[in-house]
């Protein structure tokens, strides 16, 4: 079994060894020790709409395959709890729907609409029973705006895994974002999970793979801060760009931001553009396949297709190409371990660091 280790001294260390990319025993471990335990994202207000809305999803389909139900239940508290009958583990709830209550149609156990158990048929002779084991499992959920995240057992609270980006984009108006499915998409890439998170984690191949991008972005003004389980690259635009239009009380006011990426362990993307926000969502599907979700959401339509955020599907493509060839080139029997430059990879450098604690 390989042992990964990070050294914490980047100008040192050397990348993570390739049996995490390669290997069918860590792609396993990951869904335990590096997935259930992080903030996913699951979708966005607008899914529960009304009171009394049941919307029930798979949590990171094909790879963790949690099924999950979101309610807004009478009173207009959201809830997210697990989607399977402590009965016999029938799925609870088939499609999206709007219930008074929530009752299990293979034996008609009975739930409210936060989980807790009412009643079941035929179970009256059955000793110590109702326990806090028949209520349908809660999850912690955190909503950001009209944004929604859970964990299966989250290692930190969100608060602790989200606080960098909040505190720094915090003024942006996140409950005015409008989904746009006609602007959404999905990609699928035949390469590990990891390595697309790591080719989004530097800058330092925009230059060589991203000509239309870096005519946008000043290169030499490129920056990444790096905290606790999330890290972020400032995109600094060139002179007369489409740039955010600061608050006084922001850190970065005086700049002409681009765009803001920020990554958040392990495998969320927010970028957020003058015109809103596309989420990247890397979902693992297999040791070398893996579906890219962009979602695309807006909060000023004027600025759609101008600056860093336009001709996204573009840098995607070219990101594909690069990612797949990494894929082929990690299996050779002369490469386990590349070194990092001090400069530029450091978000890469982070993500490695928390692959080796979480994996261990």
């Amino acid at each position: 079994m390989t042992s990964f280790f990070i050294d914490p001294n980047i100008a040192k260390a050397k990348t993570i060894h390739t049996d995490f990319y390669t290997s069918s025993k860590y792609f396993v471990d990951a869904k335990e020790k590096i997935f259930a335990p992080s903030w996913q994202f699951i979708g966005d207000t607008g899914l529960v709409n009304e009171n009394g809305s049941a919307y029930p999803f798979t949590l990171l389909e094909q790879y963790l395959d949690e099924p999950l139900l979101l309610v807004k239940d009478k009173e207009g508290a959201l809830h997210c709890m697990s989607n399977v009958c402590t009965h016999r583990g029938n799925l609870v709830v088939y499609e999206a729907c709007k219930l008074n209550q929530l009752r299990c149609k293979y034996h008609g156990r009975l739930f409210s609409l936060d989980g807790k158990f009412i009643s079941m048929p035929e179970f009256k002779e059955v000793e110590d029973f109702p326990g806090q084991a028949d209520n349908l499992h809660n999850l912690s959920l955190f909503q950001w705006g009209s944004l929604l995240f859970t964990s299966l057992q989250p290692v930190a609270p969100a608060a602790i895994f989200f606080k960098e980006m909040v505190d720094r984009v915090g003024w942006l108006p996140m409950d005015r974002l409008v989904y746009r499915a006609d602007l959404s998409k999905d990609y699928h890439v035949k390469a590990n999970w990891a390595l697309y998170c790591e080719n989004y984690l530097e800058g330092f191949h925009i230059p060589f793979v991203h000509a239309g991008l870096n005519a946008v972005l000043d290169f030499g003004e490129y920056t990444t801060e790096v905290f606790r389980y999330c890290n972020l690259q400032l995109g600094i635009g060139k002179k007369g760009d489409v740039c955010f239009n600061l608050p006084v009380d922001s850190p970065d006011y005086g700049k002409d931001v681009a765009a803001y990426y920020f990554w958040t362990f392990p495998n969320m993307m927010f970028n957020f553009y003058p015109w809103g926000l596309s989420l990247n969502i890397v979902q693992p599907l297999g040791i070398n396949e893996t579906k890219v979700s962009f979602l695309t959401y807006v909060f000023d339509e004027s600025k759609l297709n101008t600056g860093a955020g336009s001709g996204l599907d573009t840098v995607e493509l070219e990101d594909e190409e690069v990612v797949e060839n990494v894929q082929k080139g990690i299996r050779s029997r002369f490469y386990t371990h590349g070194r990092y430059s001090p400069n530029r990879e450091q978000g890469t450098h982070h993500f490695h660091s928390l692959i080796a604690t979480f994996i261990q």
